[in-house]
């Protein structure tokens, strides 16, 4: 019977130390409340048990519980723009493949089309008519570029003025937007944002051959096109906007502005007459973006009207992953 007691009694004991201890949470949960709303302007507390004097109402006026609250929010919108501060700095160190994947596609009009992002009233009382910004003084401009501002400005669509105009060329250089290239252009975001007649980008036309930096490219411009139109060498199917942007080759600088004479590509003669039907000439990326589609070129290639030259000659490192096609693929390119 002893045995019993002992162990029947022991419980009892466990089951008041519980109930204890939850009154003493539940106290301690109460104060922790009034603290918290005394803190947030939530419960006013007398100062004195007489009423108010003037000087009191002079101290006192105006009050209201939600003052603290204010107070309150504004450490709160400090610490996140600290917190944003914070982030601004971890994204300048993070590299361009992950800022590639955090932002798919990096400019407000993602999502336009000609009717959306387009002004046809423009183009309706003296049709289709195309603007070149005039030239800013100590602005530096690629060969590439003016050769396409040259060709828009002797063109029959040319138009010198404005007001007449349904299509709008920056005269800044936009092409070369690879931050370690010579030809790129700085600050190239508030110059154009400055610029009056550039309304967001509409009607406005942005060429560009090269973006990003090797090896992980990316596709920011450094600016926000807006809702102007992006015609692009190598547009991702990810960022290319059917019936609105325009893709574009890759030309070098040498390419000429005009084409040959005239009938030299005589109409219902396909292939056309001529020597050569497709050329390539570039680095075959023995690792990285883009080597798969250029390691995979020698298959077309037959040394006669397809020339697909590639070489493995790229970058301070390049034997270190050379394979067996390198030295043949090398001694082609340098024919």
């Amino acid at each position: 019977m002893a045995l019993l007691v002992i162990v029947v009694g022991r419980p009892s004991r466990i089951v008041g130390h519980m109930q204890a201890k939850k009154r003493y949470l539940i106290l301690f949960s109460a104060g922790a409340c009034l603290i918290l709303l005394f803190c947030f302007g939530g419960i006013q507390v007398p100062l004195s048990r007489r009423g108010p004097s003037r000087r009191d109402d002079g101290g006192l006026s105006g009050y209201h519980p939600g003052v603290r609250w204010r107070r309150f929010q504004g450490y709160l919108q400090s610490f996140s723009t600290m917190e944003k501060d914070r982030s601004d700095d971890l994204n300048e160190h993070i590299s361009p493949r992950q800022k590639r994947d955090t932002n798919s596609f990096l400019y407000t009009g993602k999502r336009c089309r000609m009717e959306s992002c387009f002004d046809f009233s423009l183009c309706k009382k003296n049709g289709f008519k195309v603007y070149v910004y005039p030239q800013q003084k100590g602005e530096k401009i690629s060969e590439s570029y003016q050769n396409i501002l040259t060709s828009i400005e002797g063109s029959r669509f040319y138009t010198p003025d404005p007001g007449q105009a349904c299509l709008f060329v920056l005269s800044l250089d936009t092409l070369d937007r690879d931050q370690l290239s010579p030809q790129y252009v700085h600050n190239l975001k508030a110059k154009i944002q400055s610029l009056p007649l550039w309304n967001e980008g509409k009607n406005h036309i942005i060429f560009n051959l090269y973006s990003g930096t090797w090896p992980d490219y990316t596709e920011d411009l450094g600016f926000d096109i807006g809702f102007a139109m992006l015609a692009k060498a190598s547009i991702s199917t990810e960022n290319f906007r059917p019936k609105f942007d325009v893709s574009i080759p890759l030309f070098s600088k040498d390419h000429p502005r005009t084409g040959g004479e005239r009938g030299y590509l005589r109409h219902n003669t396909i292939p056309p007459y001529r020597k050569y039907m497709l050329v390539f000439k570039g680095k075959r990326y023995l690792t990285g973006i883009g080597s798969d589609t250029r390691n995979a070129l020698y298959h077309v290639h037959n040394s006669q009207d397809v020339v697909l030259l590639t070489t493995c000659k790229h970058g301070k490192d390049w034997q270190k992953h050379k394979d067996a096609r390198c030295d043949w693929d090398n001694a082609e390119y340098d024919k």
